[in-house]
Parts: C-alpha cells; structure tokens; sequence
C-alpha cells in the first residue's frame, strides 16, 4: 500500500508513535485564486510524507522541474506517517488541500467521496500527463471506479524479509513454493536452535492477512467491506496467539519496546512480512545481513500477491490542475528523477524511471531482483479493493491484534472489537 517506502503499511505504522515533528517548510501558498504572481508565475503545493532522506532527493527532483518549467514553482511540506494525514485531514475538512500530495491506496475511496481527488483522466486527455510507459499492472492502483486518482512513483509487493545469519545458524533455506506448514516448522526450527523467535508478529499486518485470504479465495476488502467473516479472523488470530505464547513469535509487548526500530533489525526476531522495498530500512537500522524470502502458501504456487504503490494525486479543488498535472507528469517519468529517487519509494513505476536507475548496492540489487522474478512468475494479480473507511480498519487491525499478542484482550473480543470498528470506519 503500500503502498512505498519506508511507507507505509505495518512498518511505518508501528513508526507512527514517534513525535509528529514537521520536518519541512511550511506550504504558505494557498488554494482557491492564489498562487499566481504578477508575472504568470503559478505556485503550487506539494506534500508528502518521509524521512529527511527522502525530503533532500524530492527538492533536488524539484529542482530540476523548476529549470524545465520556470514559469512553475512549488511548494513544499513533509511529516512523519501520522502527522501528515492528521495535517492533510484538517486541510482537507476546510477546503484547502495541497495541489499535490503524496497517497496510497488506502486512502482514494475515502477521499474521493469528500470530493477532494482530481480525476487525473482530465489531464491525460489534455496532453498534460502520460498514463503511459508504466511497468505492467502499476497504474491500476490509482484507479477507481475508471477515475484515475493518483499515478504511481513506485511500486512493491509484500515478500518476508529475514534475518539471514540467524536463518543460516538454524539451518533452514526458505524456498519458492514453501507451504504455511513449511514456514511454522521453520519458526520452530528457528526458536529451538537460536532462542530467537522466528517471526515479529505475523498475524497483526493486514496485509499479509489479505494474502492469505486471496489464497483462499477471499479477500481483506471488498469494494464496500470486508471480504471475511468472523471464523475466518477468529482462525487466523488463534493461530498467531498460540505461537506467540509458544515463543517462536516475538512478544509485541518487546515489539512495542523495540519500536520506532523493528524487532527483527533489533535482533529479537528472525523474520518480518512487510512491503519489499523497506529492506533497505533493516540494513540501516540492524546490525545483521537481512534478504528476501518468498511469501507461503496454501498450495506451493499461488501467493495472493499484487503490486502496491505510492503515488501522487491532485486536489479537486487546486486552481491550477495544469500545472499540478505537469509537476506529476515530470516527477513520474522524468529519468534524471528516477535517478535521484531510486527505490526510495519503491520499485521505480514508469519505464523510463526504472531504465534510468542502476542500483550499485547490494539490498537495492535484490529487491529488484525479488519483484522481477514475483513478475515473471506469473503469479501476481490485481490488488483487492479498498473501500472508504480502509485506512482506520488497517490501524484497527494493526492495535487490536496487538493487544491480542501481550494477552490484553482475548481472541472473541478481540474479533467482535475489530468487526465493530470495522463497520464504524465504513460508515464515516
């Protein structure tokens, strides 16, 4: 959804409690008439969140698209995970998004029944931007009921990120095609011949949940709720509760300490189902050598898998779609961006972008060689659909089966809590 770096999902969610310091400039220009000078020179804002990293390649990305188009300048904000959507919420609420602004999947239902998402279609036909050379599959995450609300920067797929000298101590070499049985065997293998547990908490991340389900023939959402009922969540929470006890998942009470960093780069856990390209996080932050891992199986083939994204989208409500339409189009396919971005955001989408870019290091080299050999596979499909309210069932999600794990809450009321916030946040 994650859709990007160091994005989004579970990660970024667990990273969501550090303090919500605004780390860029503030945007001052405003929406509606404003934005234009004298002189025809047309000021937009653009928004996003990340890190300082991802903050510095953006401007110099910016810069560039200032050079090509001098008559364009941007302006720019960027936050932490959470303070960002809190920050969009209210600008949003009072008319006054930023023209552009930095999105993911889970959110396009949700702000596109306010009526705050521009429909981008408008634009392509316009001549202002190019639904073209996109890597197969990529543009269909920002579309919705044929409205395109955003275009991809980047894309991803969930893969198992582990911890390969404590998979090598034990003795246990993920292969293509492992079943579910195949990877609880080899947490157990794990715990007993390293005292580590095997994973950091599987059965909390949505995500991975919605891989499990499309094995099954289900779903996480469909375009109005959820895909699954409550023996289904029952099932897989009971599953996650007993290993956790077990041992050979990581208490989430040492998850919660361990946090804004991951248990597995703290060393107190051997694997982590997240989006691929956040491997990069783990080299940063740990001090072991972490990989990819295939996803389990029910049947030894399909994964449920699909390509994620982060993406850009434009306000409804901006004066000047022209100019936002441009500064997406320029930051999308652009290949001296490309070059500047590299998988920060993921897997660059657009041809030109991912041609552009040669990683030279190692982590980098990998992730695109997971999401290469995932393609041609065969067995990515189309992502579920999200409806509006999805952003809340995730964090829902997310909390509640935390609370399951340090034995805050037994699995019944665990499942009939996230089935009633579930109905809330669809209701909003």
């Amino acid at each position: 959804m994650g859709t990007g770096t160091n994005v989004e999902r579970r990660t970024v969610l667990k990273a969501a409690g550090v303090s919500a310091v605004t780390l860029g400039l503030a945007a001052t220009a405003c929406g509606g008439n404003g934005g234009t000078s004298a002189d025809g020179t047309v000021t937009i804002r653009y928004s996003w969140w990340g890190a300082e990293e991802r903050a510095k390649k953006i401007n110099q990305s910016i810069a560039l698209f200032e050079k090509k188009y001098p008559k364009i300048k941007v302006k720019t904000d960027f936050q932490t995970y959470q303070s960002f959507w809190e920050k969009f919420q209210t600008q949003a609420a009072g008319g006054n998004p930023p023209d552009v602004f930095q999105n993911a999947v889970g959110f396009l239902r949700k702000y596109d029944k306010r009526g705050i998402l521009l429909d981008l279609n408008s634009q392509v036909k316009a001549g202002n931007l190019s639904l073209g050379h996109f890597r197969a599959g990529v543009t269909k995450v920002g579309e919705v009921d044929g409205k395109q609300l955003g275009v991809p920067v980047g894309s991803n797929t969930m893969a198992l990120v582990i911890d390969k000298k404590v998979f090598e101590r034990a003795g246990v070499d993920p292969a293509t095609g492992w079943t579910w049985d195949d990877y609880f065997k080899a947490l157990k293998t794990i715990h007993d011949k390293t005292e580590v547990p095997g994973d950091t908490g599987y059965f909390a991340i949505m995500y991975l949940y919605d891989l499990y389900l499309r094995q099954n023939g289900k779903a996480f959402f469909t375009k109005d709720g959820l895909g699954f009922d409550k023996s289904d969540l029952t099932e897989w929470w009971t599953d996650g509760y007993g290993r956790v006890k077990a041992g050979i998942v990581t208490d989430p009470k040492i998850v919660a300490q361990d946090a804004p960093k991951s248990s597995l780069s703290a060393g107190h856990g051997a694997s982590e189902f997240t989006w691929d390209n956040f491997t990069v996080r783990y080299s940063a932050e740990g001090s072991s050598t972490y990989g990819l891992a295939p996803i389990p199986t029910m049947d030894g083939k399909h994964t449920g898998q699909y390509l994620a994204s982060l993406m850009l989208s434009a306000s409804a409500h901006t004066s000047h779609p022209k100019e936002a339409a441009q500064f997406i189009d320029f930051m999308v396919h652009d290949p001296a961006v490309g070059t500047i971005m590299g998988y920060d955001r993921g897997i660059l989408a657009s041809t030109e972008q991912y041609a552009a870019f040669k990683p030279t290091d190692t982590v980098s080299k990998e992730i695109a060689q997971y999401e290469d050999t995932t393609a041609k596979s065969g067995v990515l499909g189309t992502i579920t659909p999200h409806p509006s309210g999805a952003d809340t069932v995730e964090a829902a999600f997310l909390r509640i089966g935390g609370d399951l794990g340090q034995g805050k809450t037994k699995v019944t009321d665990a499942v009939k809590q996230f089935f009633t916030e579930s109905e809330a946040a669809f209701q909003a």
